[in-house]
């Protein structure tokens, strides 16, 4: 039974080293250069928003898409929910400004999912009404109240002014 938890709790590592002469000053050097590998991190691969730079260099295809519109950030919400790895471009020459969306290739088929909800977020967020609206309208809605009820104040104390003399 001892053998079967060290077998689990053991991890074996693969190194290989083009060497003329294998010292132990080399397998020092291979495994401090393998640590350090370790420290910076498994997977060298950025995900997510990245540069343009970044993501061509992965050499997976890139694929782009044209936003006209300004609400960029929600965008980046459906994107990172989707896992799309992707690079904003802002094409300053045209008057109001487009955003170029470039993402891989492989990406494409949760790049429209992704673009398709953000689009149904943003109709939807138009058609609401702001809260500012909102609350304008209950402040008139309110004052309304307070004159009817003044008025009404008014004519109870005519009332029974009147009934008293």
């Amino acid at each position: 039974m001892v053998f079967l938890e060290e077998e689990v709790t053991q991890k074996v590592i693969a190194l290989s080293v083009n060497t003329v002469k294998f010292t132990a000053y080399t397998f020092r050097l291979m495994l401090q250069k393998y640590l350090a590998a370790q420290q910076r991190g498994h997977d060298p691969i950025k995900h997510g928003k990245q540069s343009v730079k970044d993501l061509i260099g992965q050499n997976a295809g890139v694929t782009n898409i044209e936003i006209t519109d300004g609400n960029i950030k929600s965008f980046e919400r459906f994107a990172r929910k989707y896992g799309i790895d992707f690079a904003l471009k802002k094409d300053s020459t045209q008057d109001p400004p487009r955003y170029l969306v470039f993402f891989k290739s492989r990406d494409t088929d949760a790049m429209h999912a992704a673009f398709k909800e953000f689009l149904n977020y943003s109709l939807k967020e138009k058609d609401k009404p702001s809260i500012r609206e909102k609350l304008l309208e209950f402040k008139k809605k309110l004052e309304n109240v307070v004159k009817k009820e003044k008025i009404l104040e008014k004519k109870k104390e005519k009332g029974l002014g009147e009934s008293v003399l």
